[in-house]
């Protein structure tokens, strides 16, 4: 159980690296177009559920290249870990001031929760984009469902654009794993 706790604090904490902070577009600003989308900052809440275990939160992502910035905090707003990613590596610090290292946030969630999530993939599944060939599109030609490895990935989107960003995302492993993420505010980053 002990294990579990950390994490699904790793977990929010990744999810939390790319929005450190929150960046409001001005209401005159063009919405973020999904194939043109490189780096962003979204603002959401998270579920994860795995072996009876269930985490839900916030979050904010923060993402731009090989740089990210996750927090993870409680539904009431506390902070429970901060993951950062770069091409030096990826590190998570927790609420209590423990902090992990490793080379890669793969190797890094295979640290702290004991398998590995593909982090550097979620980066695309968020902006609705992932291999050729292995999305179902709707008629406006965004992804419905994805497909990675032994990932099935679901889409929602609250707008009928057909450069609307994912604003709900559901994600199951083979095993069970389940990832739910509901987007409430997307930015573009220069």
């Amino acid at each position: 159980m002990r294990h579990w706790r950390g994490a699904g604090a790793l977990f929010a904490t990744l999810l939390w690296l790319g929005g450190c902070s929150t960046l409001a577009a001005p209401p005159t600003a063009t919405p973020a177009q999904r194939d043109s989308l490189a780096a962003f900052a979204l603002e959401g809440r998270f579920s994860l559920h795995h072996d009876d275990k269930n985490y839900s939160g916030r979050l904010s992502w923060r993402h731009d290249g090989a740089n990210n910035e996750l927090l993870l905090a409680s539904p009431f707003g506390q902070g429970m870990a901060q993951i950062t990613t770069s091409d030096s590596g990826a590190r998570l610090t927790t609420s209590d001031g423990k902090v992990y290292v490793a080379s890669n946030s793969e190797m890094l969630t295979r640290q702290v929760l004991g398998y590995p999530l593909p982090l550097a993939q979620l980066t695309d599944w968020v902006r609705g984009r992932g291999a050729a060939g292995l999305a179902e599109l709707d008629g406006q030609g965004r992804p419905l469902r994805l497909r990675h490895e032994d990932w099935r990935i679901d889409y929602e989107y609250d707008s009928s654009e057909a450069q609307a960003l994912p604003s709900r995302l559901f994600a199951e492993r083979a095993d069970g794993l389940t990832l739910r993420l509901r987007i409430d505010e997307w930015s573009s980053l220069p």
